[in-house]
């Protein structure tokens, strides 16, 4: 997708994404989707499957972007806001559906 010099692509990653808080494994995936949005860093969506959830709690932040549409968060014990989705994204994004975003990641 490409809107007045913006671009956002979404591909399937071979990557293995591990997201670590205090030491503990929160998240580890070998199927991210990648997301490469111009101005920002890349970005690893993760399958729900792959996140553990138990340890996340629902927030009240939303964010709109005008390019992805609007996004939910979830907060780990001493991190708020850590992670997010697009439960209902734009069209041109429509693969990231769901999938967990975060700040901290490493790529192994």
């Amino acid at each position: 997708m490409t809107t007045t010099g913006h671009r956002i692509t979404v591909e399937p990653g071979t990557e293995h994404v591990r997201v670590l808080h205090g030491g503990r494994v929160i998240a580890e995936s070998r199927r991210p989707l990648v997301l490469r949005e111009t101005g920002c860093p890349v970005r690893y969506y993760l399958p729900p499957a792959d996140v553990r959830m138990d340890l996340l709690s629902p927030s009240d932040t939303h964010t709109y972007c005008p390019f992805k549409g609007t996004a939910s968060y979830w907060s780990l014990a001493g991190a708020k806001d850590a992670a997010w989705a697009y439960p209902d994204p734009k069209a041109e994004v429509a693969a990231i559906k769901d999938h967990l975003c975060f700040y901290e990641t490493e790529v192994v």
